[in-house]
Formats: C-alpha cells, sequence, structure tokens
C-alpha cells in the first residue's frame, strides 16, 4: 500500500470531526424552527378562529335586532303582557300559604 501524507489524512480526519461536531447543532436549529413555524401557524389560525367567531356574533345580532324591527308593536305589547303575567296566581296561592302558616304559629 503506499503511503499518504500525514497532512492529508490529518486534513479529511478534521474535516470529519468537524462535520459530526456540528450535527448536533444543525438538528436543535432545524427543530427550533420547525416549532417556530408550527407556533406562528397556531397563532394564524387562532386569529382566523376569532374572527369568524366575530363575524357570528355580528350576524346573530343583526337577525335579532331584525327580529325585533319587524314585530308589530300592539301584537308585542300583548304578548309581552301574557307573558308578564304566567304564574301570577300560582305565585299569590303560594305566597298565602306562607303567610297562613306564620299566622298559625
Amino acid at each position: 500500500m503506499a503511503d499518504v501524507n500525514y497532512q492529508i489524512t490529518d486534513a479529511v480526519t478534521q474535516s470529519n470531526v468537524k462535520v459530526v461536531a456540528e450535527a448536533p447543532a444543525m438538528a436543535m436549529g432545524s427543530i427550533y424552527q420547525a416549532m417556530a413555524h408550527s407556533t406562528g401557524i397556531l397563532f394564524q389560525n387562532a386569529v382566523s378562529a376569532q374572527q369568524q367567531q366575530n363575524t357570528l356574533a355580528q350576524a346573530a345580532a343583526n337577525q335579532g335586532i331584525m327580529q325585533v324591527y319587524s314585530l308589530d308593536t300592539t301584537a308585542a305589547a300583548g304578548a309581552t303582557e301574557k307573558v308578564a303575567q304566567t304564574g301570577v296566581s300560582d305565585n299569590l296561592t303560594s305566597l298565602l300559604t306562607v303567610l297562613r302558616a306564620f299566622q298559625n304559629q
């Protein structure tokens, strides 16, 4: 086998050591870049979801206002009165029962 100059073998060995030594740092750099990219996409998706929720909330509020304005005033007043008086007799009966219980003591 031919003799190889020691300076050449030393240079090749040094180069190989440099590549092997830098591998962990390069791998961690790649991992950090991937994590930063994933976090950026996560925040973009969160902002998009918030914008969609705001749009839905505005649409729901708009529908509610349209329903309020489309009601006939007299019909709405009558319906409100009926709703307000629902259960009044039951409440008065319960109150009368409690008052009688206090009188008997």
